[in-house]
């Protein structure tokens, strides 16, 4: 399914890997909504500028771990588009907690990154459904981590969400088939305001991988849109790392 003429909903869609993958997609031809949370301003700017470039955008406010405000923002879409056809599950956050600091793992560190990191994605997925059901077609992408792989990153229950989105992925592809496929892309370290405060570290990964370079959002991006438009493809767990986990 081409995602020229669709509808798409980008969650974290204004900035980072979001931003990237909103700019990409409209690029192809799609109608895309950008929601954030927080970053107004940032999700602002990138609906400017693809409405400045000719595409077409609009900026919903919504926070994905609330499941009456998702879906409220899937509501609007339908009444202002009409349908909804993908979603990129993209919105995620994380505390950075050294691995071995058990300690600081606190429930409430728990239960804020699994309400936007799992929760968030199967509320968002579970709002779009129907629709992509009754046009009997439709894609979800979700973003996983190489976190959730090797069991290492910003903190233990960020890893473990990640992993958490793995296996939703694998069973949302069961329940919402024939109709709506659901695919994970994993990507490793990418060049984010993630980074922020540790470039350096950055730079130092970077020739130690086998491609020798960090991936960019535009990496991510194009991977997610080709997953979208792969129809023979569903329940997978796609890596992009630059051979980070070889």
């Amino acid at each position: 399914m081409m995602v020229s003429n669709k509808v798409v909903l980008v969650t974290g869609g204004g900035t980072g890997i979001g931003k990237a993958t909103s700019l990409l997609l409209a690029k192809r031809g799609a109608t895309v909504v950008v929601n954030y949370s927080r970053s107004q301003s940032d999700a602002e700017e990138t609906v400017q500028r693809i409405n400045s470039e000719g595409g077409h955008a609009v900026a919903v406010k919504g926070d994905v771990s609330r499941d009456e405000e998702i879906q409220g923002i899937v509501e609007t879409i339908v009444q202002q588009f009409g349908t909804v056809d993908l979603l990129v599950n993209n919105a995620s956050i994380t505390s950075h907690i050294p691995m071995d600091n058990l300690e600081a793992v606190t429930s409430g560190v728990w239960n804020e990154l699994f309400d936007v990191n799992v929760k968030g994605m199967f509320n968002c997925a579970r709002a779009v459904a129907p629709y992509m059901k009754k046009n009997k077609q439709g894609a979800i992408v979700n973003l996983g981590s190489i976190a959730g792989l090797t069991g290492v990153g910003s903190s233990l229950p960020y890893a473990v969400s990640k992993a958490a989105v793995h296996g939703l992925t694998k069973s949302l592809a069961r329940a919402l088939a024939p109709y709506i496929r659901v695919n994970c892309i994993v990507p490793g370290a990418v060049e984010t305001r993630w980074w922020a405060g540790r470039e350096e570290q950055m730079q130092r990964l970077a020739p130690n991988l086998p491609l020798q370079r960090i991936s960019t959002p535009e990496d991510i991006a194009s991977m997610i849109c080709a997953t979208l438009e792969q129809e023979a493809m569903t329940g997978q767990i796609i890596t992009v790392d630059s051979g980070q986990t070889l």
